[in-house]
């Protein structure tokens, strides 16, 4: 599925479980599995898609691989280097290649800073460049993302949230990182702009050669933007394949509902929706077997008692499901 050669990220069997505490003296009596044994990798210049409903996991992924949240387990690699094992000077080292743009351009921002200390910042504090060519550079950093110069001087509240979005896009990208990781980044915009800022980051990835790892739950814009696609489901990948194995021919029952979902501007074009029943069962207390099987339409006896195994079904199309454990 990929040439190992050129991968730029390579997560092993991730696994992030956040205790749940309870009584006066705050003692464990539990673990919510938001993360569960987690593994997927990127080719430079690609963009990974990372889908599923919220409350599945995949925000905590992204988290997790910039170590604002530490993992339980498992290993990622960026160039080889593990991420997890590194002490605060060597990942201090390592962040200007691994930036996180985030789902809420309001509330990510500091409102008491302009916009030129925003993407400047971190620039600054890392050296990248000399103090007398910063200002240019901001400049040229904020005309890449489509920001006007004399935006420099002005503050957050003085901009909608597609500029505001591209502000972060502009902060992630004043770093020349390699990696990144973008959770929901156009969730909380209109329809109108969501366009207009997916563009502008195609086109970064394209000047640049950026990898994405691109977080949603908006599967028309997974569909534009990604090149591999992996479906998470309680904690847990269901489906990873590449982009058109996954629109064309989905396996996985869970991945079959989701794009049954996704609305086609055709009115002639017959839609067969995927009804799944129930609710998603809590991550502290996933259901035995498949995860799934409790909403599942093709639900079989093996999927109550036990889990699917994960496997290659051709041409690096990888799922879990009991349904094609005969073929």
């Amino acid at each position: 599925m990929e040439n190992k050669d050129r991968v730029l990220l390579e997560v092993k069997n991730l696994v992030k479980h956040y205790p749940i505490k309870a009584g006066i003296l705050q003692k464990t009596v539990g673990k919510v599995r938001s993360v569960d044994g987690v593994s997927f990798s990127i080719e430079r210049g690609k963009t990974f898609g990372l889908v599923g409903e919220s409350g599945c996991g995949k925000t905590t992924i992204g988290r997790t691989l910039i170590r604002l949240v530490e993992p339980t387990s498992g290993q990622a690699f960026l160039n080889g280097q593990d991420i997890f094992s590194l002490n605060k000077k060597d990942l201090k080292a390592l962040r200007p290649k691994l930036q996180m743009i985030f789902q809420d351009p309001y509330s990510s921002l500091n409102p008491r800073m302009p916009v030129g200390e925003i993407i400047g910042e971190a620039v600054r504090e890392h050296n990248l460049v000399d103090k007398d060519r910063l200002k240019d550079y901001i400049l040229q950093i904020m005309e890449e993302c489509g920001l006007r110069r004399y935006y420099i001087d002005r503050y957050p509240h003085e901009f909608s949230g597609g500029q505001r979005q591209r502000i972060c896009i502009a902060r992630a990208l004043a770093l020349r990182p390699e990696l990144v990781i973008a959770d929901e980044p156009v969730s909380a915009l209109d329809v109108s702009i969501q366009a207009q800022v997916i563009n502008l980051m195609k086109d970064l990835q394209t000047k640049n050669g950026l990898t994405y790892l691109f977080i949603s739950h908006d599967l028309s814009v997974v569909e534009y933007l990604a090149d591999t696609v992996g479906v998470m489901y309680l904690g847990s990948l269901v489906e990873l394949a590449t982009k058109e194995q996954i629109f064309s021919n989905p396996k996985h029952p869970y991945t079959r509902a989701l794009l049954s979902a996704v609305p086609i501007p055709d009115p002639d074009k017959k839609m067969n929706r995927i009804i799944l029943e129930g609710d998603i069962p809590s991550a502290s207390n996933p259901p035995k077997g498949c995860k799934f099987h409790t909403r599942c339409p093709n639900c079989m006896d093996i999927c109550k008692e036990k889990a699917p195994v994960w496997k290659d079904y051709g041409n690096g199309h990888y799922t879990a499901c009991h349904l094609y454990s005969q073929e």
